[in-house]
C-alpha cells in the first residue's frame, strides 16, 4: 500500500470552514484509506491506500469534504518521498538561529508557470526571506507572522493556490508517513 500525506487549505481557521479531525478520519476512512492519522486541526491527514495517482486522492478527498461539510477545501498530496525532498531542499537548514514556528512551507498543487515565478521573486520579501524551489515556497518571518502582510500579498500572486505549514508541522507529518511506511 502506498502511503498520502495529504494537507487540507483553509480548515479550521478562524472558526471558518470547520472540519473536526475525527469526522476527516472518517471521511477518509470511508474512502477507503486505512491506518488514517491526522496532525493538529489545521488539516493534516496521513494514510495508506491502494490508490497509486496522488491527484486521483486529492479529488476524491476534496469532493467527501464539500458533500460532508457543503464547502470545498483543496487538498495538496505529496508521498513521503516528496516531502523528504522538501525537507532536504530547505534554503534555511545550514543556517543557525532559524525558528522552526518562524519557517513555512507553501505547498503549491503544482510547479507554477513562468510568469507566476518571476512575479513571486520580484517580491519585496524584506524582512522576510522567500525561496521558491519547484512545487513549494519556503519562506521564513524573523518577526513572526502575525504582522506581516507578505503572506496576503504571496497569496494573491499565487492565486490562492496551495496551502502553508510551518516547519515543525512538515517535520511531524513526515514522521507520521514514516511511521507508517515502517509497517507494511
Amino acid at each position: 500500500m502506498n502511503v498520502m500525506i495529504c494537507l487540507l487549505r483553509g480548515v479550521n481557521l478562524g472558526g471558518h470552514k470547520k472540519v473536526p479531525m475525527e469526522v476527516l478520519r472518517n471521511l477518509c476512512t470511508a474512502l477507503q484509506h486505512c491506518d488514517v492519522q491526522t496532525y493538529v486541526q489545521s488539516g493534516n491527514v496521513v494514510f495508506r491506500t491502494r490508490e497509486q495517482d496522488p491527484l486521483v486522492v486529492a479529488r476524491k478527498l476534496e469532493k467527501a469534504i464539500e458533500q460532508q461539510f457543503g464547502f470545498r477545501s483543496d487538498v495538496i498530496v505529496r508521498i513521503p518521498a516528496e516531502l523528504r525532498t522538501v525537507i532536504a531542499r530547505n534554503p534555511f537548514a545550514k543556517r543557525s538561529g532559524i525558528e522552526p514556528s518562524k519557517l513555512l512551507v507553501t505547498f503549491l498543487p503544482k510547479e507554477p508557470e513562468r510568469e507566476i515565478q518571476t512575479a513571486v521573486r520580484r517580491i519585496n520579501a524584506d524582512p522576510e526571506e522567500m525561496h521558491l524551489s519547484d512545487r513549494e515556497l519556503y519562506v521564513y518571518y524573523p518577526n513572526g507572522m502575525g504582522k506581516s502582510k507578505l503572506a496576503a500579498v504571496v497569496d494573491k500572486v499565487l492565486q490562492k493556490g496551495g496551502t502553508t505549514r510551518n516547519w515543525n508541522t512538515v517535520m511531524k507529518v513526515l514522521e507520521l508517513a514514516e511511521n507508517l511506511e515502517g509497517e507494511k
